[in-house]
């Protein structure tokens, strides 16, 4: 559990002070913080809810608190590409603000990006921080699948490539990117939403920060969909170039069998039971009928070739 007065704070045990401004970085289900929501009001419905995952990206507002909702978007451990989403969520009283996540990690990680650039205690103000945290983090999350399509694409025109390695990225990339357009669109109504909840002075105040979140939830959207796009066109490319080798091989198929088949109809004639066939007495007759095989094998690959089928 992190605690931020002055600086921050790692306790294992805090103690929650009524009439001190605390902002609380920790576990949704840590008992401390759980049980002073409940002294304080929050009824059972509402712990139930902060702790499910399944719970959406929501912003609600009361006289005694205001809730939102966002969501900590990261990479698999074991999936490239494939993502993996988290609730973050923020209960601000009069006296707390409180972030609180499923995972420690997660909290350790946004308490550590907080600190740095933490500046006042107005928490309006640590409402646009802990959104921009958050926001920022999904831009390198598509800043690393813009670089890993770059590759992928280079990749499509190498022998030695691993097809369904390549088809399954592709397919994860779009599963995360369009994750990530329905996750924006919902965070940027959702802070919209807190932005005009604020008071005249401090959304006049706040005014320029909140510009520039929007700008970077309108930048997701417009990048999530332009790579999305992209992920299809390398799809469509990868499936061209696989069906342009087929038709080589099929190419090369139908070219050994042009070669073969006249042979075959050469060996069939001498394999007819004719009697008379002055061939067979004929000194040179074998000779004769490798010579007329070669003969016609040398000069269909000759044509083959000079019509690049082989």
């Amino acid at each position: 559990m992190f605690i931020f007065t002055d600086k921050l704070e790692k306790k294992q045990n805090i103690n929650i002070k009524e009439n001190q401004k605390q902002i609380i970085f920790s576990t949704v289900k840590n008992e401390i913080i759980i049980n002073w929501l409940k002294s304080n009001g929050f009824h059972e419905s509402f712990i139930e809810d902060i702790q499910s995952e399944d719970q959406s990206i929501t912003y609600e507002e009361t006289e005694n608190f205001k809730l939102l909702i966002l969501k900590y978007i990261r990479f698999d451990e074991d999936e490239n590409l494939l993502y993996d989403d988290s609730n973050v969520v923020i209960i601000i009283t009069r006296s707390k603000f409180f972030v609180l996540a499923e995972e420690k990690e997660i909290i350790t990680e946004l308490a550590k990006k907080f600190e740095k650039r933490y500046k006042n205690q107005e928490f309006e103000y640590v409402t646009y921080l802990i959104a921009d945290i958050l926001i920022d983090n999904t831009i390198l999350i598509v800043d690393v699948i813009d670089e890993t399509l770059e590759d992928l694409e280079d990749s499509i025109f190498h022998e030695n490539i691993e097809e369904d390695e390549l088809q399954k990225d592709i397919y994860y990339a779009r599963r995360t990117l369009n994750r990530i357009s329905k996750v924006t669109i919902q965070e940027k109504d959702v802070i919209n939403r807190a932005y005009n909840k604020f008071s005249p002075t401090i959304r006049k105040k706040l005014k320029y920060e909140f510009i520039d979140l929007n700008e970077h939830l309108k930048y997701l959207v417009n990048e999530s969909r332009t790579l999305l796009d992209r992920t299809g066109y390398l799809l469509n490319l990868h499936m061209g170039i696989l069906s342009t080798k087929m038709n080589k091989a099929m190419q090369r198929l139908a070219a050994i069998s042009l070669i073969f088949l006249p042979l075959t109809f050469v060996v069939g004639n001498y394999g007819m039971n004719f009697k008379y066939m002055p061939e067979l007495d004929w000194k040179y007759g074998y000779l004769m009928a490798w010579v007329i095989n070669i003969s016609i094998a040398g000069g269909i690959f000759i044509w083959l070739k000079k019509k690049k089928w082989i």
